[in-house]
């Protein structure tokens, strides 16, 4: 699993937002599971090395339902990655969570369908916890960080991950919405999860775009991903800040329960 490169902390990049590191260079990593989604930019910030890969290509030619999870999270592994930040742009399902706002999500719901999900096929049955799916080291260590630069931070949060590529119908989003769920997004899983596995920490950062079309209240025109790319773009140097500034609070030295999660996971 070991390659010479190395890092402390990885980072993806979601839609709009594809690199990340000043002067990186760029690095091509193998994995048993076949190509991540591109080559790794490394580098440095705030003294720590950092590894960077925009999750759908540097072009955003790879669909939501197409990326290769699994290579991509091997890959962050491979390189001695402990501690990934996971950046997302996302719909907001309540009219408290305002696009331009930022949620630390504490909470997933999968609604994808045909995943890969997992590295354990066997022959060892391996059932890994996943009752609270985001760092409890690095979700306080983000919010201090979000709300330090200004930024509208929602403290608390439950993503619904869609198949994609497409949206949700009005009926769908109203549904997702009556359950409670702050966030929808089409990619956090089964990304978060294979961190876990791989007893990785990971955080979320959901950059909230726009509203999702079944909001009460506000049923305006169906957000189009071309809308969506260009709020992300007006807010990538905040996303990039936030980044920056968790990065150099993070200690990559410390021990998380995320890096023990096999424990007591195999009889």
């Amino acid at each position: 699993m070991q390659t010479k490169e190395r890092a402390d902390i990885g980072v993806f990049g979601g839609s709009g937002f594809y690199s990340l590191i000043e002067n990186a260079r760029e690095v091509e990593v193998e994995t048993p599971y076949g190509s991540p989604s591109d080559a790794f930019a490394l580098g440095e910030i705030a003294g720590k090395k950092v590894a960077f890969l925009p999750r759908h290509g540097k072009a955003h030619r790879i669909p939501p339902h197409m990326i290769n999870y699994r290579a991509n999270m091997w890959a962050m592994k491979s390189l001695g990655v402990k501690r990934i930040i996971g950046p997302t742009a996302c719909g907001s399902l309540t009219k408290k969570v305002e696009p331009g706002s930022m949620v630390v999500a504490d909470q997933v719901v999968d609604r994808t369908t045909g995943r890969i999900d997992t590295f354990y096929d066997g022959p060892v049955t391996t059932h890994v916890s996943f009752a609270d799916p985001y760092c409890p080291q690095l979700r306080p260590i983000a919010i201090e960080a979000l709300k330090s630069l200004n930024i509208n931070t929602h403290e608390h949060g439950t993503i619904v991950v869609v198949q994609g590529p497409r949206f949700s119908t009005r009926s769908e989003s109203k549904w997702f919405a009556s359950a409670g769920w702050e966030v929808i997004n089409m990619t956090q899983y089964p990304e978060c999860y294979l961190a876990r596995e791989l007893e990785m920490c990971y955080v979320n950062i959901s950059l909230i775009t726009d509203y999702d079309v079944g909001l009460e209240g506000l049923e305006g025109p169906p957000v189009s991903h071309h809308e969506v790319i260009e709020v992300f773009n007006r807010n990538n140097a905040r996303v990039k800040g936030a980044i920056s500034r968790i990065v150099e609070k993070i200690d990559v030295n410390g021990t998380c329960g995320c890096q023990s999660a096999l424990q007591g996971a195999r009889a």
